[in-house]
């Protein structure tokens, strides 16, 4: 096959809402020769079956469908004159910025970069990462494909309809079904809190009057050809199931909404460091990754649940991408750790390159449990930079806090930071 050999300044896997808003922010500082690599036949990446609002609230200051949203970032590329290759599939990405792509118009590509920016968004888990006795009957969907299916084919994939965890696609998905005429006989969730945001539990599920059980999941799937329904059990504290409260629930479809995963094959065949908690790249507050030169934005770092927060990160990563490219960032030979302290799951960034900065360090984490009138908390050793009071945080809720630029002078070089909710600030 013959072989393409290309050169840019920037090359953006992905053309999601990270990607795109990656490349506007590398294009306005200076940045000229972007590329775009995007494997669906249109840029915009999940947002294009996004057809509900609720989108754009904290950058646009408005809201927004999915696409609405996706359109805004798309007009600016094209206004920009970004380069964009859709029907691409990147194959591999080495540690020295060579990125191999193939499509059916160029063939096989080989493009080297002196910058490469992560973007390739996550993926949902299927039936094959649980545990569910039963056969392999048809009606078993992930909530994602059943969006795509009902929003942008036209097809509705069954009439009695169970989900399977309450994360924000499925809760949403509740809904959308619904009003195209199925039944959602029951909303279940392995543990005592939704993994999504409240809104959506009351917009999507409370307001239509569908049953959301917590701390229940399924034990049986019934059917041979087709679902035919499905076993659901109470679980106890250790999330086992509990014998006798076994209760069968007719339905011809089961949705599963049991969580997303970082797609980071390419990240790990670059030699880019992963996070055991978020299944993403390590990256420092420029989000560039443990490999110089390779930055990482949105979905691929870690999973968020407000697509404003995929943007500020990636507008981050651009920036930095471009002043990379123009020599204008350098490697730091020290960095600060962050550490998920009490109560925390995990912190991104996961260390800081310098505390010797003009703007505001961003820190995102989530909390392992929902907890009320508590204090997020950043100390540096025993020394406490800053204390925020919240009246809740949830799992499902990403949790933002920003250190100034005086706070961060206050932490010393090689000290871990840990972000808490101390035990004694719990109700």
């Amino acid at each position: 096959m013959a072989q393409t050999e290309l050169s840019y300044d920037i090359v953006i896997a992905g053309g999601g809402p990270a990607g795109l808003a990656a490349a506007v922010a590398a294009r306005k500082n200076g940045t000229e020769r972007i590329l775009i690599l995007e494997r669906d036949t249109r840029i915009g990446g999940i947002l294009l079956q996004c057809i509900h609002n609720g989108f754009g609230l904290h950058h646009f200051g408005e809201e927004l469908t999915g696409p609405e949203y996706a359109g805004r970032f798309a007009a600016q590329v094209e206004e920009l004159g970004i380069e964009y290759k859709t029907d691409t599939m990147v194959l591999e990405i080495s540690p020295d910025k060579k990125v191999t792509a193939i499509n059916t118009k160029d063939g096989l590509m080989v493009i080297q970069a002196k910058a490469v920016i992560l973007a390739m968004g996550c993926r949902e888990r299927t039936r094959g990462a649980l545990v569910i006795p039963g056969s392999r009957p048809a009606g078993i969907f992930t909530a994602g494909s059943v969006q795509r299916f009902v929003n942008i084919d036209g097809y509705l994939p069954g009439k009695k309809v169970v989900i399977l965890g309450s994360g924000d696609i499925g809760l949403i998905m509740a809904r959308r079904l619904t009003l195209e005429g199925a039944e959602v006989k029951l909303v279940c969730e392995l543990m005592p809190f939704s993994a999504g945001l409240t809104r959506n539990i009351v917009q999507c599920v409370e307001n239509f009057n569908i049953p959301l059980k917590f701390s229940h999941t399924i034990t049986q799937i019934h059917g041979k050809e087709r679902v035919e329904g499905v076993t659901v059990s109470q679980v106890d504290k250790n999330r086992k199931p509990i014998p006798g409260t076994e209760e069968y629930v007719e339905c011809d479809t089961l949705l599963l909404s049991v969580g997303l995963i970082p797609e980071n094959e390419l990240s790990k065949g670059c030699g880019v460091e992963i996070d055991s908690s978020t299944s993403g790249p390590v990256v420092n507050e420029h989000m560039q990754t443990s490999v110089e030169g390779i930055f990482a934005c949105g979905n691929t770092v870690h999973v968020h649940d407000l697509v404003d927060f995929v943007t500020a990160e990636s507008l981050r990563a651009g920036e930095n991408a471009a002043k990379y490219v123009q020599g204008k960032r350098t490697a730091q030979p020290k960095h600060i750790t962050l550490r998920p302290g009490n109560r925390v799951r995990y912190t991104v960034p996961q260390y800081i390159e310098s505390t010797q900065s003009e703007t505001p360090v961003s820190i995102m984490f989530r909390s392992t449990d929902v907890y009320r009138g508590v204090s997020i908390v950043i100390y540096s050793n025993d020394q406490r930079i800053k204390a925020v009071k919240k009246k809740i945080v949830r799992p499902g809720e990403m949790q933002v806090v920003s250190l100034s630029p005086e706070e961060l002078a206050k932490i010393r070089d090689n000290v871990t930071v840990a972000v808490e909710i101390p035990e004694e600030d719990v109700e």
